[in-house]
């Protein structure tokens, strides 16, 4: 039994048979502190500072703005606010809402951000993924119940912020973002299919649109048909530029002469979208005024601010009324979709995680207060913001004011807005979302992973884009849950003297899903016979188990029962203290199995010290563990390498 040292830095008395052991540190007098008075603690000016500074990240940068940063921002705001008007209006159209609907919700979130975003580069407004998934309840139940799942939306994210909930994301793979961004995309653009060629008909989903398609493509507007093609060719081409002149840094390659030039040309790069709207509106007024009418437009849009009114928790549509928990209803599983969706999209770059989805979560709740759709991150107007050159948050203020000028004096002008205008810019902005890189990537590396993107992709098209991101998810899981059931183990068989040996190493903790799995291969090992004058004993190695749960336990108790039943041997070789404790925990007598040796050599040569003994190591430094990543464990890790690769001791042969 080890013994007990004295209260200053000794060691308290061990029971027999067991693998517990106690550390403590030997002090001398001199070094103790004295002990607090008791009395209120006061709490660290700095700490409470920079937790302050950590949840309204702008008290941070507001400290050192100058004059440079503000026309810096403002230039990056207008230049954002030029792209989010055209794309707001057309995302209010594709959420199946009046243009102002997508205005709306594109400056609440530039104010919120303003104060609680961790990023410079982060605009948050309406998508073209959230538009869509909006969509569905806008077109069967008004638009109060877009506005509603704004709200709980916001407050779902809010609530896994604050409760640093956010890891639940990362259930969510690559395969299956790419599959679902990339249906969404292609949804997207076939719905827009129609404004191109100016037919009628409804294009909600996948195959509807292009049912749509083919039922009316003889109604087909040949003005409205070259209008849409002229835009988008206007549009790649503009965004091709963007690669050559949107960086702030490429321009100082460009000579002075020539720099004038290149500064116009990336403007109207980054501007595209607002270009190709104002050169359409303008074309059709000109038209209107001359008595020509050759495009479908926009039409009438409602003029001012929208009103500063608490979400909607009932609503009436279609002489039918709705409650809350009807409303709730309703929405169903978008309540816990929608959220993953905007969190996912929400860009990258962030450096608190937490943090931003508090501000999301918030920008999503004000929203709801003056009829926004839920809005995220836009990856597109990020990188405009980035490209021009945006040095803090305070550009959403520009991009903000921008959007409640076009609101409150430009609305108007909307009614001219070619329709296949907008359908240009939605299909310009969405068709790089198509992940096919995604694809060659899988199956270069793992192409099982290609089952839960192409199962995400077909689901997402032909069923919904809820239901496609929830089955992805589920098979994703059952990939993780069958890896987890099915450790690989290996097996490796020799002789040492009158030993007939199977060395049986699972590569990985064995919980509960997989105890049952590894007891059935140790047994599979082990059901041989051997020679009567020879002894058969399963090694099994733990250098890779980390953790077991109780039921792998007691899965390895019954192992050893069903080893020693068949008159054979088991012992339990460098297993970890943590996981030698949970099996005594099940039946203390397991311990004479456990041995903790150098080599297998000296294993099978009858050096078996007791396992405790093993464990401590008594010097003048006091108690020492060879602990579970310890130096003392590289020596085995070498033996059983150089067993795998033949063996290093000329006693033993390989069967």
């Amino acid at each position: 039994m080890p013994r007990e040292d004295d209260a200053e830095g000794g060691v308290r008395i061990l029971p027999e048979g067991t693998l517990s052991v106690a550390v403590a540190r030997r002090t001398r007098p001199e070094d103790k502190k004295p002990a607090r008075k008791p009395g209120r603690r006061i709490p660290c000016p700095t700490c409470s500072n920079d937790i302050l500074v950590r949840r309204l990240p702008f008290l941070g940068w507001i400290k050192g703005y100058k004059g440079d940063d503000l026309i810096a921002d403002f230039l990056a705001g207008v230049t954002v606010g030029l792209t989010v008007i055209p794309q707001g209006i057309a995302y209010g159209v594709v959420a199946g809402l009046p243009p102002q609907y997508g205005l709306y919700s594109a400056f609440m979130g530039c104010f919120a951000y303003i104060f609680l975003g961790s990023c410079k580069d982060i605009t948050i407004g309406p998508t073209a993924i959230m538009a869509l998934m909006a969509q569905v309840y806008v077109e069967s139940y008004g638009p109060s119940f877009a506005i509603l799942l704004t709200f709980l939306s916001g407050c779902i994210i809010l609530l896994l912020g604050l409760l640093h909930l956010g890891f639940l994301v990362d259930f969510i793979s690559m395969p299956v973002t790419a599959g679902f961004t990339s249906a969404a995309a292609i949804t997207i653009a076939s719905g827009q299919v129609k404004g191109i060629l100016g037919i009628p008909g409804k294009s909600n989903e996948f195959l509807e649109s292009w049912h749509n398609v083919f039922l009316n493509i003889g109604k087909t507007n040949v003005w409205d048909l070259l209008l849409g093609l002229a835009c988008i060719v206007l549009l790649l081409s503009a965004r091709m530029l963007t690669n050559e002149f949107c960086f702030p840094q490429k321009l100082k390659d460009v000579k002075s002469t020539n720099r004038c030039a290149a500064i116009t040309i990336r403007l109207v790069s980054l501007g595209r979208n607002a270009i190709i709207v104002i050169v359409g509106t303008l074309l059709a007024y000109i038209l209107y005024a001359n008595e020509v009418n050759p495009f479908k437009l926009t039409g009438s849009v409602q003029e001012g601010l929208p009103d500063f009114l608490v979400p909607p928790f009932s609503a009436s549509f279609k002489n039918n009324t709705y409650n809350f928990v009807e409303m709730v209803s309703e929405l169903g599983s978008s309540i816990a979709v929608i959220p993953m969706v905007a969190i996912l999209e929400t860009n990258g770059k962030a450096l608190d995680a937490t943090q931003e989805m508090i501000a999301l979560g918030a920008c999503n709740i004000l929203g709801s207060f003056v009829q926004s759709i839920p809005v995220t991150g836009s990856f597109t107007r990020t990188a405009v913001n980035n490209a021009s050159g945006v040095r803090t948050p305070l550009g959403g203020l520009f991009t903000g004011a921008m959007v409640l000028m076009a609101l409150g004096f430009l609305t108007s002008t909307f009614y001219f807005i070619p329709k296949a205008t907008l359908s240009a810019v939605i299909i310009c902005a969405v068709i790089f979302m198509i992940e096919y890189e995604a694809v060659l990537v899988l199956w270069k590396t793992k192409k099982i992973d290609l089952i839960p993107l192409f199962t995400t992709f077909i689901i997402c098209l032909l069923f919904g884009l809820e239901y496609g991101i929830l089955i992805g998810i589920a098979v994703n899981l059952l990939f993780i849950l069958y890896d987890a059931a099915r450790p690989s183990i290996k097996t490796k068989k020799f002789k040492y003297g009158n030993n007939e040996v199977a060395l049986i190493t699972p590569d990985r903790s064995v919980l509960f899903p997989s105890a049952e799995f590894v007891r059935e291969c140790v047994l599979q090992s082990s059901n041989e016979t051997c020679h009567e004058d020879n002894c058969f004993t399963v090694v099994i190695e733990g250098t890779h188990v980390q953790k077991i749960d109780a039921t792998a336990a007691k899965c390895i108790k019954l192992m050893i029962d069903d080893i020693e039943a068949r008159k054979h041997s088991a012992i339990l070789w460098n297993w970890k203290r943590s996981v030698a404790e949970a099996c005594l925990g099940i039946d203390p007598g397991m311990i004479e199995y456990f041995r903790y040796e150098d080599s297998l050599e000296k294993l099978f040569k009858g050096v078996q010290a007791s396992p405790t003994d093993k464990l401590i190591e008594n010097n003048t430094a006091g108690i020492h563990f060879i602990d579970e990543e310890s130096e003392a464990e590289k020596p085995n890790k070498e033996a059983n390498h150089s067993l795998a690769n033949g063996g290093k001791y000329g006693s033993i042969e390989d069967v």
